[in-house]
C-alpha cells in the first residue's frame, strides 16, 4: 500500500513570534527559553546542528510513508534546507493568506499529480507522534473496509493529527473552494471515518505559543 506523507507548513506562525516549523526538537538538545535569551541566540536550528519540529516530522513519517511533501508558504525559502536535506519534497502554496485549507488541497494535489492515492497529513505546529502510533494508524488504515475513507486518531476523547486518508477522503478534500474548513468536509463525511484510540498525547497537542511550546519541551524532557 503507497501512502504519501504531507506536512502543512505554510502558516505565519504570528502567535508564536517566530516559524514554528523551525523550533528545537527534540528538546533534550536545545537551551531553554531564557538560556536563549540571556545569549541572543534564535532557535531556528539551522546550522547548529540541532533538528527542528519540521526536520523530526519529515523523519518520522519517512519512516513509515513513501515519500514526504512539505507545504511552504512564503517562508519556502527558510524551509528549504531542512526539507531536502531531509529528503522530503516542497511544494509552496502560492495563496496562503487563504488559510490552512488551501495548504490542504496543495499539498494533495501534489500528491496525486506525484500518482498516490492515499496521504498520511499532519500539521507542523506539534511534535510528531511516535513511531508506534504512526505505526499502528497505517496498519488500521490498512484493514479498513471500502466504506471507511479516512482514518484519525484519538487521545483520550480528542481528535488528532495525523490523518490517513485515501482517493475518496483526497477527492472531498479538493472539491470545496480553497477558503473551505477541513472540519467541515470531515463533519459532512462522519460515516466514512474510523476514530482510532491511541496512548499518545502527541497527537492532540497544538504548539501556538511560546508558552506551550516550553510546557511540551518540559513535558517531553521529563
Amino acid at each position: 500500500m503507497g501512502m504519501a506523507g504531507v506536512i502543512l507548513a505554510a502558516g505565519e506562525s504570528t502567535r508564536m513570534g517566530r516559524d514554528k516549523a523551525l523550533l528545537p526538537w527534540p528538546p533534550e538538545s536545545h537551551p531553554s527559553r531564557k538560556e536563549r535569551e540571556k545569549t541572543g541566540a534564535h532557535a531556528s536550528g539551522i546550522g547548529s546542528g540541532v533538528g527542528t519540529i519540521l526536520s523530526s516530522a519529515i523523519r518520522a513519517l519517512s519512516q513509515v510513508c513513501d515519500m514526504v511533501i512539505v507545504v511552504a508558504g512564503n517562508n519556502e525559502q527558510a524551509l528549504e534546507p531542512v526539507v531536502y536535506g531531509g529528503g522530503a519534497f516542497l511544494v509552496r502554496n502560492l495563496h496562503p493568506q487563504r488559510g490552512q485549507f488551501s495548504s490542504l488541497q496543495t499539498g494533495l494535489r501534489d500528491v496525486l499529480n506525484r500518482g498516490w492515492d492515499s496521504a498520511m497529513v499532519t500539521l507542523v505546529d506539534r511534535p510528531p507522534a511516535a513511531a508506534e502510533t504512526l505505526r499502528g494508524l497505517l496498519s488500521a488504515f490498512g484493514d479498513r473496509g471500502h466504506r471507511v475513507w479516512a482514518v484519525v486518531p484519538e487521545y483520550q476523547g480528542k481528535h488528532g493529527h495525523p490523518i490517513l486518508i485515501g482517493r475518496e477522503m483526497i477527492e472531498a478534500f479538493l472539491r470545496p473552494p480553497a477558503m473551505s474548513n477541513a472540519r467541515e468536509i470531515e463533519h459532512a463525511n462522519q460515516e466514512r471515518i474510523a476514530y482510532v484510540a491511541v496512548d499518545d498525547p502527541m497527537v492532540a497537542v497544538n504548539v501556538d505559543t511560546p508558552e506551550e511550546y516550553e510546557k511540551h519541551a518540559l513535558g517531553f524532557r521529563l
